[in-house]
């Protein structure tokens, strides 16, 4: 089996054109070994409530945590969550997670949108470069989005 490639676009630009709904529907998958809701029981894995911008490997409601995870340290930021979810086993040997990954970019800049939803105070998304290209799309911003706030001089 090859080795997992490294993404092709920064999730950056990948969360910009992401779809919340369609990363809740692909997390359906991960109910089997993990729960959403806030306060929610942890399983086979931790519960994902409030994730983004987490410490990895940290209490999350007396989960215990591989020596792997609790060893990698740093944050659950956007495009460390991006980097585990392409091959979690890869990215850290030893993790206890044994889904193979999600090797669509795409669906992981989805499902990274949704755990994004899961707080009472979501941390906000990163921004696309500048001179990125336009993610593809009909144009339109996703609802809910405010237009962007005109540059301060």
């Amino acid at each position: 089996k090859a080795a997992a490639k490294t993404p092709e676009q920064p999730i950056e630009n990948l969360l910009a054109s992401a779809s919340a709904e369609k990363g809740q529907a692909t997390a359906k998958q991960c109910q089997a070994c993990h729960t959403f809701e806030k306060g929610g029981p942890n399983r086979v894995g931790p519960n994902l409530w409030n994730i983004v911008g987490d410490e990895r490997g940290k209490d999350r409601g007396g989960f215990n945590f591989s020596a792997a995870m609790k060893a990698k340290g740093g944050k659950w930021t956007f495009e460390e969550l991006n980097k585990f979810l392409t091959n979690p086993r890869s990215y850290i040997p030893g993790t206890n997670m044994t889904f193979a990954g999600l090797s669509r970019e795409q669906q992981r800049a989805d499902v990274i949108a949704f755990l994004h939803t899961l707080s009472d105070n979501p941390a906000p998304l990163p921004k696309a470069a500048a001179n990125a290209p336009a993610p593809a799309g009909n144009g339109q911003a996703p609802a809910g989005d405010a237009p962007p706030a005109a540059p301060k001089k």
